[in-house]
């Protein structure tokens, strides 16, 4: 067996038997996983070998529109809202894909970075409509029907996240390993010579724009159904920057890295913060750099070299 199951083999053991032991552990496992997915969606973007500095756009609107729905159809199920922010969040990746692919380089992360800080400002002076930055609360839904008390819809909600994760990893490997993924890693290696053989690298970039947007779209509709509570800070670009952070720790060689890097990121700065309140920013800090130096490309890179030298040793 590959490292990259063995490790995702061992997450999932992890993330669902530790609550069991620990129960206070089920929402800081929650909240990893969901910048976990936000990370992946980030990842994808990075193979193009563009980075958004502002895809937290994506995890507030879904949030939001997950509160609006609650509020307005009472009666929807947790599953339904799940949909109802991923689908949000895609259908806003399609609408500013549709210009922010045409630029490269620090031109896309900063125009991403300035339409999450426009929604963030909106979010936050429509006090009305939105709350301001005081937000809205989300009544706890259903789940498959079953009203739940705060413990057990905890532990559904995180089974889900963690089986929609191991999905929506597995699909995501699928994707990159198709032409349309091979076509979306070339854009960073040659974009000329992809347009040559007759492939539209506008659309190539738009479908991942919007896988992107829509995996964090999950991620805000995971992340806002749990704490019962969405804010502008979601659309913060500090949050944005936290997931451009997991996705470089774990690396883009494989879709697992992107849990481990939101997994550590969650458990580092939760123990940090609790021994070393004013400074677990600096703690954080630290690990990047440790990890630049050991793993400049992540540590889902550090697996895949290893399957690949096992290779080459067996057909030697």
């Amino acid at each position: 067996m590959s490292r990259p199951k063995l490790v995702v083999i061992l997450l999932l053991l992890l993330a669902l038997l530790l609550p069991l032991v620990l129960p206070w552990l089920k929402t800081p496992i929650i909240f990893a996983t969901c910048a976990g997915l936000a990370a992946l969606g980030i990842s994808i973007l990075v193979r193009s070998g563009q980075v958004s500095f502002g895809h937290a756009i994506f995890a507030c609107a879904a949030g939001y529109a997950v509160a609006f729905a609650a509020k307005r159809w009472t009666h929807l199920d947790s599953i339904a809202l799940l949909a109802v922010g991923t689908l949000f969040g895609g259908l806003l990746g399609a609408v500013i894909g549709s210009f922010v692919v045409r630029y490269r380089g620090i031109f896309f992360g900063m125009l991403n970075l300035a339409l999450s800080m426009v929604l963030y400002s909106i979010l936050g002076k429509f006090f009305e409509l939105t709350g301001g930055t005081d937000g809205i609360r989300i009544a706890r839904p259903t789940f498959f029907g079953f009203v739940l008390e705060r413990d057990m819809f905890e532990s559904a909600i995180l089974v889900t996240a963690v089986v929609l994760s191991l999905l929506l990893g597995m699909l995501v490997q699928r994707y990159l390993r198709s032409v349309a993924g091979q076509a979306l890693a070339a854009i960073k290696t040659n974009e000329t010579r992809l347009e040559y053989v007759g492939l539209s690298t506008y659309q190539v970039l738009l479908i991942g724009y919007v896988i992107s947007a829509a995996l964090c779209g999950l991620s805000g509709a995971l992340f806002a159904i749990t704490q019962g509570l969405v804010t502008p800070e979601m659309g913060y670009w500090v949050r944005s920057g936290e997931y451009v952070f997991v996705a470089i720790l774990g690396g883009i060689g494989h879709p697992v890295g992107a849990f481990v890097g939101a997994a550590i990121f969650e458990f580092v700065k939760l123990f940090s913060a609790a021994f070393l309140t004013g400074a677990w920013q600096m703690v954080l800090g630290v690990v990047l750099i440790t990890m630049v130096f050991l793993a400049p490309a992540g540590l889902s890179a550090l697996l895949v070299k290893k399957r690949a030298l096992n290779v080459e040793g067996d057909q030697s």
